[in-house]
């Protein structure tokens, strides 16, 4: 019984992947650059082992709208390799360093055309298992305002229409509960003068005529 407790414990543990053996890939999400330009595509990864001298990177794009990617760098056995068939076969550049877990690329002379997303996997013997990093490139003619500011700018106008509308709100309650007060004491007092009129109103009488004798 003890026999077959710890066999089936070996077979579990063979089947359950060991988190030593798990590696992270890491890049950007999104970035922007002009026509004509040069731009720097970041790829490194965190691994539980040393960096092994059989560490490898791979690179491959996928022009917007495609379904498809293609491949357009590898660099394996201490040597980049750059597909020389591909949309990138003069115009990238390795500039990443191994050692460092660094697998960074330089895409050149950027066009239109070169929207798309990059992926980038990694491998550091024994550590395979993960799941590959991608990131999307966006050229423009001019670079728009980052995403940051507009939404930055969006949150501060709402909000000072917001504070606005709560300032309007209190004013016109202030000038509605003045303009019931001002009425109110209008009304009272037309009501005291008019008590006081009709106490100090007396009926008129003419004055009195004093009659003086006549002389001869």
């Amino acid at each position: 019984m003890l026999t077959i407790l710890a066999l089936a414990s070996v077979v579990l543990l063979g089947i359950v992947p060991q988190q030593s053996e798990a590696i992270v890939i890491y890049t950007g999400w999104e970035r922007h650059a002009l026509v004509g330009s040069d731009i720097r595509l970041s790829c490194s990864f965190f691994s539980w082992r040393w960096t092994s001298e059989d560490v490898t990177f791979s690179w491959s794009y996928r022009p917007d709208g495609a379904r498809d990617a293609i491949s357009i760098f590898h660099y394996t056995g201490g040597a980049p390799y750059v597909d020389n068939k591909g949309p990138f076969r003069d115009r990238l550049e390795f500039v990443g360093n191994p050692g460092r877990r660094d697998g960074s690329i330089l895409l050149k002379n950027l066009d239109y055309t070169d929207n798309g997303t990059f992926t980038c996997d990694a491998k550091n013997p024994p550590d395979i298992v993960g799941r590959a990093s991608s990131v999307r490139l966006l050229v423009f003619e001019k670079v728009p305002i980052q995403a940051g500011v507009i939404t930055g700018s969006i949150i501060g106008a709402v909000l000072g229409l917001l504070l606005l509308i709560v300032v309007i709100y209190y004013l016109m309650r202030f000038l509605v509960a003045r303009r019931v007060f001002n009425l109110s004491v209008s009304k009272h007092g037309k009501k005291g003068k008019g008590k006081e009129g009709s106490q100090q109103r007396q009926p008129w009488r003419p004055p009195p005529v004093t009659c003086l004798p006549l002389t001869s």
